[in-house]
């Protein structure tokens, strides 16, 4: 039997359940005072038997393979950076056939992105990976705006809304001596702030060895589609040869070379400049008062510079100028403010400030993922890696449906559908923040900025595949406003649990049943029917993904008929499929 916790202040956001370790006990619901845990949920019921502390949790498992074809493609999926290898594992966890390209060599030695928020962390959990270096639980994020790291120190800014706001109430509180109001949760795991250099070997190890064919030095050369799959030409070692997938996936990079040969199109604030950064090693940790972000401020230097936390650091230039080894060695001493130590130079890098938005995120058996999709200029609240890493979590389960046979290929345009607003308004709300306003169009709205929390938790999809999610609901400006919007998450009576026995057969996925009270108890009680918005006697209905597909409010007369067509749509069930 498995205990669970409850923790006040974990809620989860409109349309997220979240979702811990694959080993353990799996965390299918949070919100305010629960955490409901569940054993592998693929879609899943959230079900209650009373207004006591018995609940019913009803679910199919992933755990065993998907039935495949013995003819079956596998996936092909374009580049092996984070969305990539991500891509991989999270099809390697359905135990989707998955062959990646990629035409570099190696991981790149730049660490570029390093802050993972708490939902990506949830994902990575539910994938086997552990956070290990997680946030800790006072740690607040702050950037300091200095002239040199040694030198005069301006001021300092919290990273986040949340942050800023926590810090405010917290000096507050100070000023009257009384305790600090405890920062509000939204999730049972905390934001990462690991190197992508140092997480990508992570992914690649676990991609293979769950399965996942990992090619490097294959550079996509051209791709073709027809009804039956894909077939992509590569060049490997001055060779040609061609690779034949069900699907692709098109996780390479803002220039796309996958987007680029289907003439894919994309919109938005588009190119503001051309950055230049170095990446050093100097123990600078007794100057940093324990900031790692700092806006350098001299009428020579304006730059940014920021730790890995391992002693590297990168300087980033708010100029296009192109330095050499000595100049960039003259800047990284004046951003510090004193050169009587010796600092070592590992690479430098060059990239675009860009935030572009495609017009679809896919054209027939072809999907974009990550910057291939959209391209986020680095933000406070994390919205580059990591809404691509979201994007293929989306992905995944719904190329694994498919393939099984048991899912309507019509499931895979949910992607668009529910991945591409949350891309175009996380582009618009990168403009509406203090760090990029100046390069918003003047004669263009700001618009109205939303808490970084709502942003991360607070997602309402809105496709074929969620039933009850409409556009003229209100805006979430925090993740528990919603409170129970299909997108969400629910509970329900032993009647369910009868309904799904009976449909276990027909149903696409595996269905298993798990009491807590019974086989999993609750160590609090808290207003479950008030989080989620439904009765005693109501229902919700869990995607693999953690969001909530359909919910009833009450039990119906003809229960067993509702259940079963709930799960016919929300799974795009294939009604005559052969076992």
């Amino acid at each position: 039997m498995w205990n669970v916790d409850v923790e006040k202040e974990c809620g989860f956001g409109a349309e997220t359940i979240q979702s811990t370790n694959i080993s353990a006990p799996k965390l299918l619901a949070t919100t305010h005072d629960l955490k409901l845990y569940v054993n592998l949920p693929f879609l899943a019921f959230v079900l209650r038997f009373s207004p006591t502390t018995q609940y019913t949790s009803l679910m199919s498992s992933i755990q065993t393979p998907l039935e495949m074809s013995p003819s079956q493609q596998p996936v092909i999926v374009v580049g092996a950076s984070l969305v990539g290898l991500s891509a991989a594992l999270c099809l390697a966890s359905y135990q989707v056939p998955t062959i990646v390209l990629e035409k570099h060599e190696g991981i790149s030695k730049h660490p570029r992105a390093i802050g993972f928020t708490a939902r990506t962390m949830e994902i990575y959990r539910s994938l086997g990976i552990e956070n290990k270096n997680p946030a800790p639980e006072d740690f607040v994020l702050e950037r300091a705006h200095v002239e040199s790291i040694t030198g005069k120190w301006h001021d300092n800014s919290s990273w986040s809304d949340t942050e800023r706001k926590q810090k405010s109430n917290d000096q507050k509180q100070q000023k009257k001596k009384t305790q600090s109001t405890p920062k509000k949760e939204f999730s049972v795991e905390r934001g990462s702030a690991i190197p992508q250099d140092k997480l990508e070997p992570m992914l690649e190890a676990l991609a293979l060895e769950r399965g996942a064919d990992i090619r490097r030095q294959h550079r996509v050369v051209s791709v073709a589609q027809d009804e039956e799959g894909v077939t992509v030409t590569v060049e490997y070692k001055g060779m040609q040869q061609q690779i034949h997938g069900s699907y692709l996936i098109a996780a390479d990079g803002n220039r796309s070379t996958i987007r680029e040969l289907h003439q894919i199109p994309r919109h938005g604030r588009g190119f503001m400049q051309t950055l230049h950064s170095v990446l050093f090693r100097a123990p600078l940790d007794q100057w940093t008062k324990g900031i790692v972000q700092f806006d350098i401020d001299q009428p020579d230097l304006k730059a940014f510079l920021a730790s890995y936390s391992d002693g590297r650091w990168a300087l980033m230039f708010k100029d296009d100028i192109e330095r050499d080894s000595e100049a960039l060695q003259r800047a990284i001493y004046q951003a510090i403010g004193r050169s009587d130590f010796p600092i070592e130079i590992i690479t430098i890098g060059q990239w675009e400030l860009t935030a572009l938005v495609a017009d679809t995120f896919l054209s027939g058996r072809i999907f974009l993922a990550g910057d291939a999709a959209h391209t986020l200029p680095p933000n406070r609240g994390g919205y580059g890696a990591n809404t691509g890493i979201h994007d293929v979590h989306n992905l995944a389960w719904k190329l694994a449906a498919v393939l099984s046979g048991k899912s309507s290929a019509e499931l895979l345009d949910t992607y668009d559908s529910e991945r591409r607003p949350v891309a175009l308004l996380r582009h618009d709300q990168i403009f509406v923040r203090a760090d990029y306003k100046v390069h918003l169009d003047t004669a263009t709205p700001a618009g109205e900025k939303i808490d970084d929390d709502a942003m991360e938790f607070g997602q309402l999809y809105l496709s074929m595949g969620i039933v009850g999610a409409y556009e003229c609901l209100p805006r979430a400006m925090r993740p528990d406003e919603w409170k129970g919007q299909p997108g969400t998450h629910f509970r329900i009576s032993g009647e369910w649990s009868d309904a799904a026995a009976k449909l276990r057969e027909s149903s696409p996925v595996v269905l298993n049943s798990l009491c807590i009270g019974g086989d999993v108890q609750l160590l609090q009680q808290g207003d479950f029917q008030g989080w989620f918005g439904v009765s005693s006697t109501g229902a919700a209905l869990i995607r693999p993904d953690g969001y909530i597909a359909w919910r009833a409010k009450e039990a119906p007369p003809n229960l067993a008929q509702v259940l079963d067509q709930a799960i016919s749509i929300v799974s795009f069930r294939v009604e005559d499929h052969v076992e």
